[in-house]
């Protein structure tokens, strides 16, 4: 009788602990490295999407991660520095159809989007 009435409780227990939500935590670096920390990159991600996709207005997009200081190629093999963000998008394209969420991510130095993955480049 005890093992069900545990049981029982964890059941009821464990969707709470599931839903927990998480908090977006500012993580800095370096700013001579890795530039100013992007306050506001959903908005400076949602412009230089406007340049990106087939159809902007019509994307849907999932935030993944808040900003982390990351690193990605650059030309010549050099690194780029910056804030990587990741997130999904589903837009359509120029057939009209939606693509579906595809994982994407921007990297992001001194408030502009420097180089972008999951696109094809």
């Amino acid at each position: 009788m005890k093992t069900i009435a545990f049981l029982l409780l964890f059941a009821l227990a464990s969707p709470a602990l599931l839903r927990a939500e998480t908090t977006e935590v500012e993580i800095t670096a370096d700013p001579k490295i890795y530039g100013e920390y992007p306050k506001a990159y959903q908005e400076i991600i949602m412009k230089w999407l406007q340049t990106k996709l087939a159809d902007p207005d019509s994307a849907r997009i999932e935030w993944t991660s808040a900003p982390k200081p990351g690193d990605l190629p650059g030309p010549n093999g050099t690194r780029l520095f910056g804030y990587l963000v990741e997130f999904k998008v589903s837009a359509r394209n120029q057939f009209g159809a939606y693509t579906g969420k595809q994982k994407h991510g921007a990297l992001i130095h001194d408030g502009n989007v420097i180089k972008g993955t999951g696109f094809g480049f």
